[in-house]
């Protein structure tokens, strides 16, 4: 739990049913810190925007409250609660230039006209859009409508900047800048921002936190290391980042390892994730970069066989996908590409991992 002094959102026993039967959100217990920067991550479906607009005011919860600065804002309208949002789509006025944008929220406000152009100006210097101030939206690229909507949404100084899918209408190579753009903006600004994407690899580069949801509930929640090298579930380290999986059962536990055998017999030495107990069944992860293709011996605690069944070239890196322990969809990550002229279709080869990068799940988790 965070501090008083740092936490400035608590979702208390939040649920919301729009049909009275399923719950798009269920038992949200969440804090969000003072300064930080928190990706509600899930695929679909999975209660992160509907998190997003019960904070912002367009939907209100079936039960529960949600208190800011120490006090409930369930019964406040969204325009008094001082929050910025930006949309996936910017919302941005098409009939106004984008200084007149920036400005608007000021002027809504009862800021005077002039005190509003100078305020919307030093945002745009703020997001690098000092030269673009007497365009229209339409004369400027789908980065600088972002950048447009992200000032407009800090230039009223608000107590929360809502982000709602905000790279989802970029292409990738502007996605990717943006994102480190937007991260080191909120690290100069030092205010606290939300995020909602699907899109894991957004929420590990930008987030300080991230929260992940699936079928309105939070699965795991915090530092994206954490998050990635110790998922809490088998749902997690699957849409976290990719994973190796193997079902098995626990032989015995021993402090922070623990032996399992596997569904095809073999024996692999792992981490003990919590709650994992011997005789338990359980599941195994591994992430596809911490394997060794064929590493000299006597490195790693773990080696088995396996078969290659196809080469995947990924410029910086190749995937092999192989055939192992009964599955056809295991895969190395293996950081030189000359690797792969000597790989092929139907070879034999072993891969080998250390026990602190396999992680045994508790099976009421995984």
């Amino acid at each position: 739990m965070a501090p008083p002094s740092d936490l400035l959102v608590r979702f208390q026993d939040v649920h919301k049913t729009y049909d009275g039967e399923a719950f798009a959100v269920a038992a949200l217990d969440l804090e969000i810190r003072r300064g930080e920067f928190l990706t509600l991550l899930g695929p679909s479906g999975s209660g992160k925007t509907t998190t997003l607009l019960l904070l912002a005011g367009f939907e209100t919860p079936t039960r529960g409250d949600i208190i800011v600065n120490g006090a409930s804002i369930v019964d406040t309208p969204p325009h008094r609660r001082n929050f910025g949002v930006v949309f996936q789509n910017y919302a941005l006025f098409p009939h106004m230039s984008v200084r007149e944008n920036v400005a608007f929220p000021l002027e809504v406000r009862g800021i005077p006209a002039a005190d509003a152009q100078s305020r919307a100006e030093r945002a745009l210097e703020l997001v690098q859009l000092a030269g673009f101030a007497r365009r229209r939206p339409h004369q400027i690229s789908g980065g600088q409508q972002q950048r447009t909507a992200l000032a407009r949404a800090l230039v009223f100084e608000p107590t929360l900047v809502l982000l709602d899918e905000p790279l989802g209408a970029l292409d990738k190579k502007l996605r990717e800048q943006m994102q480190i753009e937007l991260k080191q903006l909120h690290e100069r600004l030092g205010n606290t921002m939300i995020s909602v994407t699907h899109d894991q690899s957004e929420a590990l580069t930008m987030s300080d936190r991230i929260a992940v949801f699936d079928y309105g509930r939070l699965q795991q929640i915090g530092a994206p290391r954490e998050v990635y090298d110790r998922p809490r579930n088998s749902f997690v380290a699957r849409f976290v980042g990719e994973t190796n999986l193997a079902n098995g059962r626990v032989a015995s536990v021993s402090g922070a390892e623990c032996r399992v055998t596997l569904e095809t017999g073999e024996t692999v030495v792992a981490s003990t994730g919590a709650g994992v107990s011997a005789s338990d069944r359980t599941s195994l992860i591994l992430r596809p970069e911490r394997l060794a293709l064929d590493p000299p011996p006597g490195q790693h605690v773990n080696r088995f066989g396996a078969t290659v069944r196809d080469i995947v070239y990924g410029g910086d890196h190749v995937r092999c996908i192989l055939d192992a322990f009964g599955r056809r969809d295991w895969s190395v990550k293996v950081a030189d590409p000359a690797v792969a002229t000597a790989l092929a279709p139907g070879r034999r080869v072993e891969i080998a991992w250390h026990a602190r990068d396999c992680l045994a799940l508790d099976p009421a988790e995984g």
